[in-house]
C-alpha cells in the first residue's frame, strides 16, 4: 500500500486545494441559472446573494417557483431557461438534476459551465469568502455514508476540535459556512460529487461501490468515476473488503492513500486485531477501540468505524477520542433500528437500505430473517444480494413497484424460502392469490384501497409476525428507493415502525 511518511499525513489545510478558488464567473451582475427550488437551491441563492450576481431560479413545480417569485426571487420555467441558456454565464444546479436534464444538458450543448452546490460551497470556502478554508473530510459510498460521518464528527468533537456535520446528511455546506469550524465531516452522494470536479478534500473516503442510481449515472463506470472524486485531495481512504472501492485507489489522486479492512492491517491500513481497530496508516499499530463497542450491528459496523477513524487520524485526533466516540455513539433513525420486540422477536427498521449492497450487509447482521422488501430498484439487480442471503432468511414479504424482481431473484437462488406479497387495491389483479412462480408459492394480500402507507405496513408487520418465531428478527431493508408508495425511507421506516407498536403493544 503506497503512502507516504506519517509526519506528512497531518498537513494543513492549504494541501490540495490547486485551483478551486477561482471566482471568475461571479462577479457583479453575472446572470446565474440555479436549478432546484428545493433546500438546496435556496442554500445556492443565499451564498450567491452577498456576491451581486443577477441570479434567476429554474424549477418545473409551478407552485415553488410562485411562491419564490413572490419573495422576490427571479424564477423562470424549463423552457425559459432552455431559451436563453446562451445568455448565463453559469448554471448552479441541485444534485438531483441528472446531466441528461433538459436545461443541463441544454447548457453543455451551449458551453455553459455546470456547478453542484457542492462546488460553488468548494469554491467559496477556498476563496477566503468565509474566512480561513476549513479541513474537508469528505465521505461517500454506496452505503453506510450516514452512519461513518456521523460517528467521524463525534470522534472530531470527542477530540476538542470545531467540526459542523453538513452535506447529504443535515444541512447543505453552503448553509453552515458562515458558522465557525476548523473541520467539515461532509457526506456526499455520488450526484453531488458529479457536480463538483473541483473538490479537493483533506482526506476523503470512498466506503464500497455496488449498484445503484444507474439510471442517474447511466453506468457502473460513471457511478464509480463520480465516487472516485472523493478521493482527489491530500489523504485518499478506501474499503479494502469491497473490490471496486479497493481499485479506484492506484488511481486516486491523493498523495497519501490508506485502505482499511476487517480482517488485520498491513502497513499503511486499517483493520482489526484479536477484536480491537487497529491503525497501521496514521501509526505503527496504535489500538484505536474495542470493535464489541460498536453500536451498530454485524461486520457493517466495525467497517463505517474503521472509515470513521481513517479520516479522523488524517487530522490527528487521539485514539482515545476516537474511543470514545464509538464507545458512546447511537445509530440513526432508520438505519438498523431496533423499533421493538416481544416473544422473542426482534422488530429492526433499516428502512434507509434503499440498494441490494445495503441490504446485504444488513441482512448479514442477524441469523435468521423475516425479510420485508421492494420497492424502487433503479435499475439495480438483486440476483447476488438473495444468493449471499439466502441462507440467512426464513421467509420474505414484499411490497412496492418492483416487488415481482426480488420475488424471481428468491425463486431463483432461495425456492424454500416462503414469500409473501403484499399489494395495493390498485395492483391487487396483477396476481392471483397462490399464484405459482416455477417452484415456488407467491401469496397475495390485497390490503385495499386505504391510505398505502398504514395499510402496507399494517399488513406486512401481521404476516411477518405470523411468520416469526424466536430467535427471528423482521427486518425491513427493502433494497429499493420508497418513492412508489411512501414521500420517502423515512416516511417508510416510521409506518413500519408504528405497525410494530400497534401489533405488539
Amino acid at each position: 500500500m503506497a503512502h507516504r511518511s506519517r509526519g506528512l499525513m497531518v498537513a494543513g489545510p492549504s494541501g490540495g486545494r490547486g485551483g478551486g478558488d477561482d471566482l471568475s464567473l461571479l462577479t457583479p451582475g453575472a446572470p446565474v441559472l440555479v436549478t432546484g427550488a428545493g433546500v438546496t437551491g435556496r442554500a445556492v441563492l443565499a451564498a450567491l446573494a452577498p456576491l451581486g450576481v443577477a441570479a434567476t431560479l429554474c424549477d418545473d413545480n409551478v407552485d415553488a417557483l410562485r411562491v419564490l417569485a413572490e419573495q422576490g426571487t427571479a424564477v423562470i420555467d424549463p423552457a425559459g431557461a432552455i431559451a436563453g441558456i446562451a445568455d448565463y454565464a453559469l448554471v448552479v444546479t441541485s444534485p438531483g438534476f441528472p446531466p441528461t436534464a433538459a436545461v443541463l444538458a441544454a447548457a453543455a450543448g451551449a458551453g455553459v459551465p455546470i456547478w453542484g452546490d457542492v462546488e460553488l460551497a468548494w469554491r467559496l470556502d477556498a476563496a477566503g469568502r468565509y474566512g480561513p478554508p476549513r479541513r474537508w473530510l469528505v465521505v461517500t459510498g454506496t452505503n453506510g455514508k450516514t452512519t461513518t460521518t456521523s460517528m467521524l464528527h463525534e470522534m472530531l468533537l470527542a477530540d476538542g476540535r470545531r467540526s459542523l456535520l453538513c452535506g447529504n446528511i443535515g444541512d447543505p455546506v453552503l448553509a453552515v459556512l458562515d458558522q465557525p469550524a476548523e473541520l467539515l465531516a461532509v457526506e456526499l452522494s455520488s450526484f453531488q460529487l458529479h457536480w463538483a470536479p473541483s473538490l479537493r478534500p483533506d482526506a476523503g473516503v470512498v466506503l464500497n461501490v455496488a449498484e445503484d442510481h444507474l439510471d442517474w449515472h447511466g453506468s457502473m463506470a460513471a457511478y464509480a468515476a463520480d465516487k472516485a472524486r472523493a478521493l482527489a485531495g491530500r489523504v485518499a481512504v478506501v474499503g479494502l473488503d469491497d473490490p471496486v472501492a479497493a481499485g479506484l485507489l492506484p488511481a486516486a489522486g491523493a498523495p497519501v492513500r490508506v485502505g482499511f479492512r476487517l480482517g488485520e492491517p498491513a502497513d499503511g491500513e486499517l483493520g482489526v486485531r484479536d477484536g480491537t481497530l487497529v491503525d497501521r496508516a496514521f501509526g505503527d499499530g496504535v489500538e484505536l477501540a474495542d470493535a464489541a463497542t460498536i453500536g451498530v450491528a454485524g461486520p457493517v459496523g466495525v467497517l463505517d468505524a474503521l472509515a470513521a477513524a481513517a479520516l479522523a487520524r488524517a487530522v490527528g485526533v487521539a485514539p482515545d477520542s476516537i474511543a470514545s466516540a464509538l464507545a458512546s455513539f447511537q445509530v440513526g433513525r432508520h438505519r438498523a433500528e431496533l423499533v421493538g420486540e416481544a416473544d422473542g422477536v426482534r422488530y429492526v427498521d433499516d428502512s434507509k437500505a434503499t440498494n441490494p449492497h445495503a441490504a446485504q450487509a444488513s441482512i448479514t447482521a442477524f441469523d435468521r430473517v423475516i425479510w420485508i422488501a421492494g420497492g424502487l430498484l433503479k435499475g439495480a439487480s438483486v440476483d447476488e444480494l438473495v444468493r449471499e442471503v439466502a441462507n440467512r432468511l426464513v421467509a420474505a414479504v414484499l411490497i412496492g413497484r418492483d416487488r415481482q424482481m426480488v420475488a424471481d431473484a428468491l425463486s431463483r437462488h432461495a425456492p424454500d424460502v416462503p414469500v409473501v406479497e403484499v399489494v395495493t387495491g390498485e395492483d391487487s389483479g396483477v396476481l392471483e392469490t397462490n399464484e405459482s412462480i416455477g417452484d415456488h408459492v407467491t401469496r397475495v394480500i390485497d390490503v385495499g384501497d386505504r391510505s398505502v402507507s398504514d395499510a402496507v405496513m399494517a399488513a406486512v408487520v401481521d404476516v411477518a409476525r405470523g411468520l416469526a418465531g424466536a430467535g427471528d428478527t423482521v427486518l425491513l431493508a427493502p433494497a429499493g428507493a420508497s418513492f412508489d408508495q411512501f414521500s420517502g425511507y423515512g416516511q417508510r421506516g416510521d409506518a413500519f415502525a408504528g405497525a410494530v407498536r400497534a401489533a405488539i403493544g
